[in-house]
């Protein structure tokens, strides 16, 4: 051996021994932390296990479909064998299982190119395939419990991949062996920092957040906050043309989430794009809450947030009523708002968007799994602890388990496995720039909407009147995304029959961010738009013309035809209301 293998057997030994450290110290101070808080440690909070029992119970009721797939198992464990005895002999083979498009787990050309590791990788992918596929096709089991159970497999097999395990991941060891083990050390710092970071629970970082500053590189659009209150900051946005339409819009974007997905980067800002169609935008930034906020209701949210902010858009502009956008649950308010409108017999907005918004909630995604008593109870002792708020990386947690390889187990590989910095990238910071939910609103939320489906039942009451989407008459335009899994289109498509008024129904390429932000000169994705409005989203896909790019301006084209003739650009510092500070103001900037 030579002295310099002898010195990388030493340096890795030496690099190992150090990351066995930093582990140890890691999970020592995690055991600390979970020591001081033995209530937290729930061991089934979306109570899987009765779920399971019923799915296992139904399975053992039929032993001979289960023989039936255990053969079909072992039968392409057998192909797979063949498939590996050929390869070894120098014959060539196809695969027996093969990654599906868009997982990109298994990238490293040593996944298929070696064949240890391509036997790892198709064995993995057999048994996780067929695992999954058994519980989808059990029969006879509540369809709730079933898509539970199916849920937490997924999540289950997810977490074994043999890419999530330093030594079945041959990437992360050529790392390790390249670098004499200091990409362990590092990926156990990392892990330390996102640990420290998420105070004793485990926070994985998506992008290098000392890139980004609000004001500075992200939410960049000029313009001011001319109107405050306890929940929203309204701001309204430099005009860009000489000359506006009559009627401002007025954009609630989701109070989960900060707004400036509207406006990330200046070449895919819509703020930005909205005001270059000669638009008057204003949008609602809504607080990030604390305890003090906590038993704010969704009735406050729609006075607040809703009616504030349409009054003081149509002070500042000289009007009698706005256009409103209402994005995901930001929709789902302003559908309650409008209905609650109606039912009063005002008129504050003339005409409703909604991006990625649910009012039907019966077939609203795997988030329904997270609507159950069990959870919401478990959820509630949460919010109590809290001080009365569900914190920011609790939202967060919720919605990256919904695409785990994509939002958990990626980074993880990445940051622990390779040692490796996430890379910067503006969409996954605001995706980390969670907001706290108030217990009272986030609860009444869950249960009314998700659990019960109130709105759409007519079963909803706000002020003691009853909420009848039926009842609103005014234009209403509704995008949805094919691929999204927040909002599926099925479901919007289902809201969108609601309304007693003309509806006008969209479906964009991708999913529930990239459907909703594809600025038209990025020419991505594609758009389907019909008249008509049959009884099946299926029927409206069978007559649904297909355009290419974005469909911005097929709603630019609805939105100004409703948006009256046109007047000065206006000033946002010499309106009416007196500008209490620059665009992006103050609540956007306070972190959970």
């Amino acid at each position: 051996m030579s002295a310099e293998q002898r010195a990388q057997i030493e340096k890795l030994s030496l690099n190992l021994a150090r990351a066995a450290m930093t582990a140890q110290g890691v999970f020592a101070e995690m055991a600390l932390r979970q020591a001081d808080r033995p209530a937290a440690l729930n061991p089934d909070p979306m109570n899987v296990a009765p779920a399971l029992t019923e799915v296992m119970g139904r399975l053992a009721a039929q032993p001979d479909r289960m023989m039936r797939a255990q053969a079909e198992l072992f039968s392409k464990y057998l192909d797979l064998w063949q498939s590996a005895a050929r390869r070894a002999a120098g014959e060539s083979a196809e695969p027996v299982a093969a990654p599906a498009k868009g997982d990109k787990r298994f990238n490293d050309p040593d996944w298929s190119e070696n064949p240890v590791f391509d036997v790892i990788k198709q064995s993995y992918l057999l048994t996780s395939n067929w695992l999954n596929g058994l519980v989808s096709e059990v029969q006879g089991v509540d369809p709730m419990d079933k898509r539970r159970v199916e849920f937490f497999t997924k999540m289950l097999t997810d977490a074994f991949s043999p890419s999530n395990f330093l030594a079945s991941n041959p990437a992360a060891l050529k790392e390790a062996m390249a670098t004499g083990g200091e990409s362990l050390v590092r990926g156990m710092e990392n892990f330390a920092a996102d640990l420290q970071r998420g105070g004793g629970q485990l926070a994985i970082a998506q992008t290098d957040f000392e890139q980004f500053r609000i004001g500075e590189n992200v939410a960049t659009a000029p313009g001011k906050v001319v109107f405050r209150n306890e929940i929203i900051e309204l701001l309204q946005f430099d005009p860009t043309t000489d000359e506006v339409h009559e009627i401002p819009l007025v954009i609630f974007p989701p109070w989960i989430n900060k707004f400036y997905i509207l406006d990330l980067r200046a070449e895919n800002s819509m703020i930005r794009w909205l005001t270059s169609q000669g638009l008057t935008v204003f949008v609602a930034s809504w607080v990030n809450p604390d305890a003090s906020l906590s038993t704010k209701t969704f009735e406050d949210y729609m006075r607040e947030g809703i009616y504030a902010g349409s009054a003081a858009a149509m002070e500042q502009c000289g009007v009698n009523h706005v256009n409103a956008v209402g994005y995901c649950i930001g929709g789902t308010l302003l559908s309650a708002s409008l209905a609650h409108m109606a039912a009063k017999g005002v008129n504050p907005i003339g005409s409703a968007t909604f991006f990625a918004a649910q009012q039907d909630f019966s077939e609203a995604g795997d988030l329904l799994l997270f609507t159950n008593p069990h959870w919401l109870k478990e959820l509630e002792r949460r919010m109590d602890e809290g001080g009365g708020v569900l914190s920011g990386q609790a939202m967060a947690d919720t919605f990256n388990s919904l695409r785990s390889n994509d939002l958990i187990w990626s980074f993880f590989v990445n940051n622990y496995l390779l040692g490796r910095e996430p890379k910067p990238f503006d969409l996954l910071f605001w995706n980390s720039d969670q907001t706290r939910m108030p217990k009272t609103l986030h609860l009444f939320y869950l249960r009314r909407f998700y659990g019960d489906n109130a709105l759409a039942k007519g079963e909803l009451e706000m002020d003691g009147l009853k909420l009848d989407l039926a009842k609103v008459k005014v234009p209403i335009y509704v995008q949805s995304s094919k691929e999204d899994h927040i909002a599926p289109a099925r479901s919007v498509y289902k809201g969108a029959k609601l309304f007693g008024g003309p509806v006008t129904f969209t479906m964009a390429g991708s999913g529930h961010i990239a459907g909703v932000i594809n600025a038209p000169s990025a020419n991505k994705y594609q758009h389907w738009t019909a008249d008509e409005l049959p009884a099946t989203l299926e029927e409206w896909q069978a007559m649904a013309k297909e355009s290419p790019g974005s469909w911005w301006p097929h709603w630019a084209a609805w939105l100004k035809a409703k948006s009256g003739k046109m007047v000065p650009a206006r000033d946002p510092a010499k309106g009416p209301l007196k500008p209490l500070g620059d665009a992006p103001g103050e609540y956007v900037r306070v972190r959970s």
